[in-house]
């Protein structure tokens, strides 16, 4: 069993940065690759970034690709998302998620809101 809490999310003005961070509890959150994901009021959640136990693979969302990057810390079980340059279209609850190796989706946290203003 893997308990993930999200922080980090806020109110920023479009062009600012935020990073989130995503802390896991046990002494099992290095096996499992992490990710986060977003959504929308009226939308579906969508990904955005992932990344594998070891840090050695990422992938992103087109829409995020360039501007934001996922890195993990497994010393202190925290995946992080440094968000830059923000669009209001950015505006959503963000969701880290723990997957098994296959990249299937195990455990999810609460979610932190992230609003950013035009």
């Amino acid at each position: 069993q893997v308990q993930l809490i999200e922080s980090g999310g806020g109110l920023v003005q479009a062009g600012g940065s935020l990073r989130l961070s995503c802390t896991g509890s046990g002494r099992t959150f290095m096996i499992y690759n992490m990710g986060w994901f977003r959504q929308a009021p009226g939308k579906v959640r969508e990904f955005v970034a992932g990344i594998s136990w070891s840090g050695g693979f990422t992938n992103y969302a087109d829409s995020v690709q360039g501007r934001f990057t996922i890195s993990r810390d497994n010393a202190k079980n925290t995946v992080y998302l440094q968000m830059n340059s923000l669009k209001p279209e950015d505006t959503a609850v963000y969701y880290c998620a723990a997957a098994s190796r296959s990249w299937e989706l195990d455990y999810w946290g609460q979610g932190t809101q992230v609003t950013v203003s035009s």
